[in-house]
């Protein structure tokens, strides 16, 4: 009788199972890999990427944008405040008119130059609520490029809406013009009786608005356009003051402040 060969209860080593499948002629069962082991299999290994490189170029466009930006906000908040300031205060600068100007001396060489005048300038200040702090202003009187006088007229406070009157002696005594001017202008004017004169002032001005005060700025007055005929003997003559035209001009940088 044959005798018949049953398998253990516990799983045999691969090596046994291979014994047994050998001498029983039969192969043995096959087990399904697991989920687990087929999604391994398949996948590639998993490698951190580096984050990437943002170019030069790209970081150059983003900071003139931010920087742009930035600047059109100043410069909206900058107008919004102008716009503030003149509609609270309603800003207007000086204005100032040569109301008299007499010439009762003038000797003209062809060195030297001999003058008296007598000078009358008005400044008016129409703001109500800006007030106007003026140094000692100098005064000089021109003919083409030839200074023919000079003077100056004390400091003054100038109030709001306020009109002030301000005279000074403007003279030369034998002052020398400089070489490499051509005074044949003013010679010629001289014999025609018809002397045309420019009058040029210069001080420092402090702005009080509201509470606040501003740094001493430079001002320059010209007035234009004043004609006089030249003294004959002891009288004194008076020039035409009636379509003179005084322009105010702030000599301030641009960077500091600029009316």
């Amino acid at each position: 009788m044959a005798e018949r060969v049953y398998p253990s209860a516990k799983p045999a080593a691969n090596g046994a199972a291979a014994t047994a499948s050998t001498i029983t002629g039969t192969a043995a069962p096959a087990f399904p890999a697991s989920k687990a082991q087929l999604y391994n299999a398949t996948r590639p290994a998993y490698r951190p990427q580096p984050p990437p490189r943002r170019s030069k170029r790209s970081i150059c466009c983003a900071c003139c944008l931010w920087t742009t930006v930035c600047i059109l906000i100043l410069l909206l908040l900058a107008g919004i405040a102008g716009v503030v300031f003149c509609v609270i205060y309603r800003p207007h600068r000086p204005s100032f008119s040569v109301t008299s100007l007499q010439l009762s001396k003038f000797n003209l060489t062809d060195t030297t130059v001999t003058s008296a005048f007598n000078f009358t300038l008005v400044a008016r200040n129409t703001n109500k609520k800006i007030t106007f702090f003026y140094d000692p202003i100098a005064v000089e009187i021109l003919s083409g490029d030839i200074s023919i006088g000079s003077g100056s007229f004390q400091a003054f406070t100038h109030g709001t809406q306020n009109t002030t009157t301000l005279r000074a002696v403007v003279s030369s005594s034998a002052a020398p013009i400089p070489d490499g001017i051509d005074f044949s202008t003013l010679k010629s004017s001289l014999k025609n009786k018809n002397l045309a004169l420019k009058i040029q002032l210069d001080s420092k001005v402090e702005v009080k608005v509201g509470k606040l005060k501003t740094k001493k700025l430079k001002i320059r007055v010209v007035c234009d356009g004043i004609k006089v005929a030249p003294p004959t003997g002891n009288s004194t003559a008076a020039a035409t003051t009636s379509k003179v035209k005084c322009k105010v001009d702030p000599r301030v940088k641009i960077i500091k402040w600029t009316v």
